[in-house]
């Protein structure tokens, strides 16, 4: 176990890098829901201290994926089909804010050109034959890119925090929906459905239609939503990120 010295820049990098990795941990899986926290082997397990380890599981505490117990300590979360929803839910409502105040607070209509660069770098992946993982990891990025360049036009510190506390939950993420059939032409189509919205949104934060755009970037989201509201019930838990938190009874 590392101790408690050194250069401050390194070790808030340490603590930076065993945050990163316990985030993924519980993510894939590695721990049950409600399954206790052991502070001692999960340090020797990261390379930390207890003093840098603490202040990771505060932060997943913070964001959700943690839950602090009095007796206990902590504990990985378990979440409801509800709670993914209501967590979707409101990753629209969000959205559709900022998609609205985009449109209100446009300067110039060349601030839109990373999502449309985005939109044609998507549009022309999709004419390509369908290549399993490699062709969902590019479609992440460049939808990833098309909904931090929405959240950037929107202007709105408040928004931007809100919106990030909400993403930190790993089904809420606008890539949550992305199927893990990436090679079948429905997955295809989803996309290019996908794709069309954020068209309607470009189009309509540019011609200053904010009622438009708000409700086209709401819509959005429940197309997600009912994506997983499919895996839900067919219990393919294995299809959304974070899906082991599922409570599953």
């Amino acid at each position: 176990m590392r101790r408690d010295l050194g250069d401050p820049a390194e070790n808030e990098s340490q603590t930076l890098r065993a945050l990163f990795r316990m985030r993924e941990m519980i993510v894939r899986g590695e721990f049950q829901p409600g399954e206790r926290i052991r502070e001692i082997p999960l340090a020797e397990r990261l390379s930390v201290s207890r003093t840098p380890l603490r202040l990771v599981l505060d932060r997943l505490a913070h964001e959700g994926l943690l839950e602090a117990r009095p007796t206990v300590g902590f504990v990985v979360r378990e979440f409801s089909i509800q709670d993914i929803l209501d967590a979707i839910e409101l990753r629209g409502v969000l959205e559709g804010t900022a998609a609205r105040l985009a449109a209100e607070r446009l300067e110039s209509d060349s601030e839109l050109q990373p999502m449309r660069e985005s939109i044609e770098r998507t549009h022309a992946l999709l004419r390509e034959p369908l290549d399993g993982v490699e062709t969902l990891g590019k479609y992440s990025e460049l939808n990833a890119q098309f909904h931090a360049g929405l959240l950037d036009l929107a202007r709105s510190t408040m928004l931007r925090r809100s919106l990030e506390q909400v993403l930190l939950l790993p089904f809420a993420s606008p890539n949550a929906f992305v199927a893990s059939e990436p090679e079948s032409e429905d997955w295809r189509e989803t996309l290019l459905i996908s794709l069309s919205q954020h068209r309607a949104i470009t189009d309509a934060i540019a011609g200053r239609e904010g009622a438009r755009a708000e409700a086209v970037a709401r819509e959005h989201s429940r197309m997600a939503r009912r994506i997983v509201t499919l895996a839900l019930q067919a219990r393919r838990y294995e299809e959304i990120p974070g899906g082991s938190l599922i409570n599953r009874h």
